[in-house]
């Protein structure tokens, strides 16, 4: 099988006349994987090696948001139109189930599809993420600001200072993270603009002030996972809350992790992942 550093990158045009950008991996047979990014994420901010690991038993497909990398468009102003643009993308590639993988604010999007159209989704991972109306959700801003300030000023990639404990471990593994995702080195994914970063920013601040979506009524199995210590989405309450606010659901919760827990612990994700989809 192709390594997710080196699968091309494909495009769409759905019948609303909306172009996304999308790489795809993995074995052609059951339900598909959808997964959605980060905040200011683009195709090349997967971890390549829990790609490779999930699409070793399941087909993955990673689209750009609208007006990201790639795709199209503008950056939709709120978390819901993020969902929206996401499932026209899904019914124009003519899949009629699919089973989610979100991480950060791709976790918030992920639900609000849930949300909009639940028959639509078999399975949901829930990485890195946290509740609508979550607490500290709406801090992601001057969090964010915070730190890509340090960033410039030391030289760093952001994500060094966002995603990992500043532990004696968690920089290790930021740093090994940060190679693993560096690691494609031709036709790599357009960064975001200023201007679709702040408006995904704008969006999630929005998020942060609804209510709560109501999940009780659904079956959908869903496995939520987390690092302990994530500074962006905090783990208690909001991971916790999440995997409450299912009936179905699986809390996996990684020991001096933050953010990208999921990632930090990569191998065992990968095993988590493939057993919960199976």
């Amino acid at each position: 099988m192709t390594s997710y550093i080196d699968v091309p990158t494909k495009t769409i045009v759905t019948p609303e006349k909306k172009t996304f950008a999308y790489r795809e991996i993995g074995t052609d047979t059951g339900v598909p994987v959808i997964g959605l990014i980060h905040l200011s994420g683009n195709l090349d901010n997967w971890d390549p090696t829990v790609i490779d690991g999930i699409a070793q038993e399941h087909r993955l497909i990673l689209p750009d948001y609208q007006g990201v990398g790639g795709s199209g468009g503008k950056a939709a102003k709120t978390i819901q139109g993020m969902a929206q643009e996401i499932r026209e993308f899904i019914h124009a590639l003519g899949f009629k189930q699919i089973d989610l993988f979100g991480f950060s604010m791709g976790g918030f999007v992920a639900q609000e599809v849930i949300n909009q159209e639940p028959t639509l989704i078999r399975r949901a991972m829930l990485t890195g993420t946290g509740p609508r109306g979550g607490q500290g959700i709406g801090n992601v801003t001057s969090i964010s600001d915070r730190s890509l300030a340090k960033a410039i000023f030391t030289f760093k990639d952001v994500k060094t200072y966002l995603f990992f404990t500043r532990t004696a471990n968690g920089k290790n593994q930021a740093a090994r993270f940060l190679k693993r995702i560096k690691a494609r080195k031709t036709n790599r994914d357009r960064s975001i603009g200023w201007n679709a970063y702040r408006t995904q920013l704008k969006a999630i601040n929005q998020w942060s002030t609804e209510t709560a979506i109501d999940f009780s009524k659904l079956e959908i199995p869903v496995l939520v996972a987390n690092g302990d210590d994530d500074l962006m989405v905090p783990t208690k309450p909001n991971s916790y809350d999440l995997a409450k606010a299912f009936k179905n659901s699986k809390l996996v919760i990684y020991p001096d992790a933050g953010h990208a827990g999921v990632f930090q612990f990569n191998d065992d994700f990968v095993k988590q992942a493939n057993d919960f989809l199976r």
